[in-house]
């Protein structure tokens, strides 16, 4: 399959308006507030038989979880522990390095790894010598492809690291760069608690460039304190500048009542709805203006990019990191609250570091819970994902795929399917559902309507979890 160029409009303000609400991101389906306790270790080993009988050979995405901050960012809802306590990182490694011991003696035979990324918290709190170990003991347990086929990613806080440790990453191993900014403006880095300097950052993407990392990305945030569209306009402008190949444009998502390092937010600092909806619209016009081609979500990369390569051939996947290009890799994760998708089952570690060591200190594997999809779930899961990654969805190979009637399967949806026409959100024409320009930035709001766990009584989350608007 091979998909036209991508490129979105930016919807109407009042429709933004209209179609903003809080959603999930699909980096899964079901979402992770369905996964439940009822789901064990047995039910884990389960699936990675059943993919060692299907499939060995299909290669593995893998995720490491680096828990450490150094200091807080207010907006941050990742799961995270600030501590200047270098010791823990060290006591942290030993118990991950057994973690990883004991998913490689369950993956023997079938541990060929295409994909590693390090997210956290801040992966590089540990040493350079601690991270030597850690990817030293990686590639002793699993099979890793080549550097030019393989995807090996890292995130760094450009706050933290120098040109050397940058070049020593490279060395490492990793061959893509990820870097948190979220924004430019000194008021706004203020509002936040993360003081960072332009200048670090584009020190650190120089660097990069002169180590020779394949990719290099840049986060930023969009309805943060402070922020306005004439300040975004700014960092836009040095970010395009500075030529990422990769852009990460995420919404802020305000919960204080959940998180309280957000309740350091004033409230009278925080940009009105229709700011919001301003800042969204600038960012998409910004970056497609200059060249950016819109991925989905909210990523953007350059049209040579891997990510932009691989969803014009329809090959793009979405997985717990995002917008992946290694279609049907399973993910294997490690670390606390780490989440895996094996097959038809989706697991997560502990999230506390005291039951984590206390699992392994057991001699278990630390799941500490998920859920193994039925049938349903299957469906649904490949048509959001295909919506997600390819903005279409041809229904006659979707039908043969799974054996259903898209008509009758999906008879409840109808009518809200027609009101997104309507809209012009979405065009349905003889066996193709097709996602419109103007759709594309709300692909999220198409989606959740083939979401069965969305307003269902009997279908109540087991897990509270944050949503962002949609827009």
């Amino acid at each position: 399959m091979t998909s036209s160029p991508v490129f979105v409009d930016s919807p109407a303000p009042d429709l933004l308006a209209r179609m903003s609400r809080p959603g999930p991101r699909y980096t899964s389906y079901p979402t992770a507030d369905r996964f439940g306790p009822v789901f064990g270790v047995a039910d884990y080993r389960a699936a990675v038989a059943a993919r060692r009988a299907a499939d060995p050979r299909r290669p593995l995405s893998l995720y490491v979880h680096i828990p450490f901050c150094q200091s807080l960012c207010y907006y941050c809802a990742c799961n995270k522990i600030i501590t200047s306590e270098r010791d823990k990182a060290a006591v942290y490694l030993g118990y991950l390095l057994r973690e990883i011991d004991m998913q490689a003696a369950l993956f023997d035979g079938m541990n060929r790894v295409a994909q590693l990324h390090f997210g956290g918290g801040t992966p590089t709190y540990l040493s350079g010598e601690q991270m030597g170990v850690l990817t030293s003991h990686l590639r002793r347990a699993f099979e890793f492809a080549g550097d030019a086929e393989g995807e090996y990613g890292i995130e760094i806080d450009p706050r933290t690291v120098d040109a050397a440790r940058i070049h020593e990453l490279r060395a490492q191993g990793f061959n893509r760069l990820s870097l948190g900014v979220q924004d430019f403006d000194p008021d706004v880095q203020r509002a936040v608690n993360r003081i960072q300097p332009a200048a670090l950052t584009l020190d650190a993407i120089a660097a990069a460039r002169a180590a020779g990392y394949r990719s290099i990305s840049i986060d930023l945030i969009y309805g943060l304190p402070k922020q306005s569209p004439a300040s975004m306009r700014r960092t836009l402008d040095q970010v395009v500048q500075a030529g990422p190949d990769r852009i990460s444009v995420y919404h802020y998502a305000h919960l204080p009542e959940l998180f309280k390092s957000q309740r350091l937010i004033r409230e009278e600092d925080m940009p009105s709805a229709q700011t919001r909806l301003e800042l969204l619209a600038l960012c998409i016009a910004h970056l497609t203006g200059n060249g950016y081609v819109y991925i989905g979500m909210d990523h953007f990369a350059r049209p040579d990019d891997e990510l932009a390569l691989a969803q014009r051939q329809g090959r793009l996947q979405r997985n717990f990191q995002g917008y992946s290009t290694h279609a049907g890799a399973d993910m294997l994760s490690c670390g606390v609250s780490a989440i895996s998708a094996v097959g038809a089952a989706y697991s997560q570690n502990e999230k506390s570091l005291g039951r984590y060591y206390a699992r392994l200190d057991q001699g278990e594997l630390p799941v500490a819970r998920g859920l193994n999809l039925g049938t349903d779930d299957l469906l649904r899961r490949d048509l959001i994902q295909r919506l997600m990654c390819d903005f279409s969805l041809d229904v006659e190979a979707f039908e043969r795929r799974h054996g259903i009637e898209f008509g009758a399967c999906f008879a409840r949806e109808a009518a809200q399917l027609a009101a997104l026409e309507a809209d012009g959100l979405l065009a349905r024409t003889p066996g193709r559902l097709d996602v419109t320009p103007s759709g594309r930035f709300l692909v999220r709001n198409i989606c959740m309507v083939f979401d069965r766990y969305l307003g269902s009584a009997g279908a109540q989350p087991l897990l509270r979890m944050p949503y962002s608007r949609t827009a």
